[in-house]
């Protein structure tokens, strides 16, 4: 058994896709539209196979930004080396993207930094 995709809704989605391509070398599909429902999603394809769908619809009103989701708590990428998260770390930084931890060795001994995306998700840069 493995994983095929993590999915997540967002406000914005150009602004996330443009996100995770421009940072983790994702790379969308075409957008898809369903006329009926107004659901539009991309799929961001990673080097490995793994794969995370991003999608929006016209019924997520303004006051759903204020509810507490009780998702996921990260989503981690794998940079290959410690220099990699660091790195990708400070051109997040550089960009204005909110660093919440590291980058650091853990208590159980990963090298890592979060950061947050557009839409405040944590993700976890490893080594």
């Amino acid at each position: 058994m493995k994983i095929d995709h993590a999915a997540l809704y967002t406000f914005d989605l150009e602004r996330l896709r443009a996100f995770y391509e421009d940072y983790f070398d994702g790379k969308a599909n075409k957008q898809y539209r369903n006329e009926k429902t107004g659901l539009q999603t991309y799929f961001i394809s990673f080097a490995d196979g793994a794969r995370l769908e991003l999608m929006t619809r016209p019924e997520l009103e303004e006051c759903e930004r204020s509810r507490l989701w009780t998702g996921w708590t990260h989503l981690a990428f794998k940079a290959g080396t410690c220099e990699n998260v660091d790195a990708l770390t400070e051109r997040l930084r550089a960009d204005g993207y909110e660093v919440t931890s590291g980058p650091r060795v853990t208590g159980d001994g990963y090298y890592e930094s979060c950061v947050l995306d557009p839409d405040g998700n944590t993700v976890e840069i490893t080594a």
